[in-house]
């Protein structure tokens, strides 16, 4: 491939963006899709879903593991209100679910982008819908996510925890699947002029995680995000009086008010990769700060490489 071709790809978004009225019928499809999927027999299902869950907390008949996971609450209610979206608004589509382990531990590492962390939310509810196994993806989250009011307590409901090494080598040497995003505010705050064009992965900490483990690491790509909230500005003086990495200025947001909150409807692809396979490698191995910065390296230009390959396929941004 040519330097040339290789900067085509980087600064890609797809084929252009629709006119107006093309703009217009493509969302007047996808909320019909979503009328549908809500009035028809998912929606029915949801409904008997939502009030199974009710009669649960109110005869104390279910269960939440030590960091707070309820899995009742989560499958039946989080992922059945999250699942038209998935289907329907974003059209997600899954590559490589191969790769992610039927059982025992593994380590997923995404990309992260779009300014709210959708991408988190989507990866794991792909792994829940499309796994044969039935796999649960236990996501690694930053200190604002549980300091925060209702979302907090959701996050914690829904199998997250705190993105620390300690909480990441509990749930691994429990066999557990977790999802971590290493690129953290840097990935979802980027401008959209810096769109799929990955920020520094940190010091390997979750390297070190899955080494100390044994644990695979499954590179994630994921295309699409980055375009339901594109960043435009940050008002950096009101993110430090709120206490926050970024206030965003939108398209929609704030210009649309409340309205500017919906994400726009991007096409997603989420790719799992081959995993790097961490066994092999002896109990010193973690302690060794230049073989943690190199497996670092491998999985980060894995995600960068195949981002780029997933954008030059892309068809369409929307439709």
């Amino acid at each position: 491939m040519s330097a040339d071709q290789s900067s085509d790809q980087r600064d890609s978004a797809g084929p252009g963006a629709p006119s107006g009225e093309d703009l217009l019928v493509g969302l007047a499809e996808i909320a019909g899709r979503l009328v549908r999927d809500l009035t028809g027999p998912d929606g029915v299902e949801a409904a008997g879903a939502l009030a199974a869950v009710v009669r649960a907390r109110l005869s104390g008949e279910y269960a939440v593991d030590e960091f707070g996971f309820d899995p009742q609450l989560s499958d039946q209610l989080f992922a059945a209100a999250l699942r038209p979206i998935y289907r329907h608004w974003f059209r997600v589509e899954v590559r490589g679910i191969e790769h992610v382990p039927a059982t025992g531990a593994g380590l997923v590492v995404a990309n992260h982008s779009g300014t709210l962390p959708l991408d988190a939310i989507m990866t794991q509810l792909a792994i829940q819908e499309e796994h044969p196994a039935d796999r649960r993806l236990r996501l690694l989250g930053a200190d604002l996510v549980f300091s925060m009011p209702f979302v907090g307590e959701a996050a914690r409901k829904s199998g997250s925890t705190l993105a620390c090494l300690e909480d990441a080598m509990r749930l691994l040497e429990r066999g557990e699947l977790v999802g971590v995003f290493p690129e953290g505010y840097k990935g979802t705050g980027k401008p959209f002029s810096e769109r799929y064009k990955l920020q520094r992965f940190g010091r390997g900490g979750f390297v070190s995680a899955a080494l100390r483990t044994g644990a695979p690491l499954i590179p994630c790509s994921i295309v699409g995000a980055e375009e339901t909230y594109p960043m435009l500005a940050n008002v950096g003086t009101l993110a430090r009086l709120l206490g926050l990495p970024y206030v965003p200025i939108t398209p929609t947001f704030p210009l649309l008010g409340p309205l500017g909150l919906l994400p726009l409807p991007s096409k997603w692809i989420i790719e799992f990769g081959a995993p790097v396979d961490t066994s092999a490698y002896d109990d010193t191995a973690a302690d060794d700060a230049a073989l943690v910065l190199d497996v670092t390296d491998q999985v980060r230009e894995t995600i960068q490489q195949t981002l780029y390959r997933l954008l030059a396929q892309r068809t369409g941004t929307f439709f």
